[in-house]
Parts: C-alpha cells; structure tokens; sequence
C-alpha cells in the first residue's frame, strides 16, 4: 500500500512508520517540519500542514490508507479534534477512505458506560489531554471513511518489538498484576496488521500485554 502518515517523527508514529517500511508499503510522511522524519526506502518527506485542508489533500494524493499520529499538546489539548476535523476534509479531497488514528487510553471502559478518565483514579495532569483526544472519536462515527480509533494500553513507551500481544474493543486492558501497557514497536505491528486486514472496521479498539 501507499500510506499517508502523518505524525511520522512521534514516539508512535516513527515506530508506525519503520513498521510499514519493514513490511514493504510506501510511506508518504507528512510533517510541518519534514527534515524531522526520518530517512530510507520507501520513505517520500512532504511538508504539510495538518490544519490546511488542501495541504493535507495535495501530501495524501494517491495514497491508499491515512494514519493520523498526532499527540494533542499539553498547551492546547483541545485544538486537536480541529486538527483531526481538517485532516479529515484533506484526506476527503484527496479520495482517501482507509483513516486510522492513533487514539487515548482515556476513553476505554473500566466498567460498561464508564471511560477511565472518567474515575477518581485518573492523572489529573492527563485529563485536559485525555477529554480532548475522545473528542474525536464523534468526528469518526460521523463520517464517511473506513475509520478505526486505536487506543493504546495506558503505559505505551519505546520497548521490544515482539509480536505478542491481546488486543480488544473499548475495554481497559489489564495484565495478572492489574497493570496495562504495551511497547511502541508492537502497539504498531498492530495498526500495520489491521491496516493490512480490517478486522475492526469503524469502531474503536486497544491493545496491550
């Protein structure tokens, strides 16, 4: 596949970027700064601008899936369901319709209807950021992509890539010591393995160990 990646020198989104290289696809990694992103084959930098429209539309033209890898900042969390909306109407003019996007653990279920940013037990210095990224998950129900929202475990950090792993829908993941995490490289083994054969087609899903 050709696959529009934006986000790609991130923590998630440059392990999401080897992962694709290593499987053969074509990376189109679209950054505001594209000197950022790093070098190879299959690798084309473009700078874009996720908050433009047609700058989104002319990076994504003739890709066939989109990943949106942007982290909302801590500055300004709530600017990110704009941001998504705009990379949205890019990838829509461009005749993109395969869109995942990296997700919060926030809005996964601890217990059926309750999100875990919703509990006392959450980080009060990730709530801003955390209500913000579920933001967007009504943006992709409401739209017409093949779309998957993709929640990482609550610890996501660099790790081993090793392949083992469970993944879910919006429940919270947790291991036998009530732990939840899981490391870069596998979070995108995961998104390149769905993005190679949808099995969780417009809905939102997690992973962990």
């Amino acid at each position: 596949m050709k696959v529009v990646l934006f986000g790609a020198s991130g923590m998630i989104g440059s392990r999401v970027l080897q992962e694709l290289v290593r499987r053969g696809h074509t990376v189109i990694a679209a950054a505001r700064n594209p000197e950022k992103i790093a070098k190879g084959a299959g690798i084309t930098a473009v700078e874009a601008d996720a908050d433009d429209p047609q700058s989104v539309a002319a990076a994504a033209d003739g890709a066939d899936a989109a990943v949106c890898a942007i982290a909302p900042s801590h500055d300004n969390p709530g600017a990110i369901a704009g941001v998504v909306s705009s990379l949205m109407d890019g990838l829509s003019r461009a005749g993109v319709k395969r869109l995942i996007v990296v997700g919060g653990a926030g809005s996964l279920e601890v217990a059926t209807g309750i999100q875990i940013v919703d509990t006392p037990e959450f980080p009060a210095e990730w709530l801003a950021v955390a209500r913000a990224h579920r933001e967007i998950l009504p943006l992709l129900k409401a739209s017409r992509f093949d779309w998957g929202y993709f929640s990482p475990a609550g610890l996501i950090q660099p790790g081993e890539r090793t392949g083992n792993f469970r993944m879910g829908g919006k429940e919270f993941l947790t291991d036998a010591n009530g732990e939840s995490r899981i490391s870069a490289e596998d979070y995108a083994v995961a998104l390149v393995d769905e993005l190679e054969r949808p099995r969780r087609l417009n809905q939102q899903f997690t992973i962990a160990y």
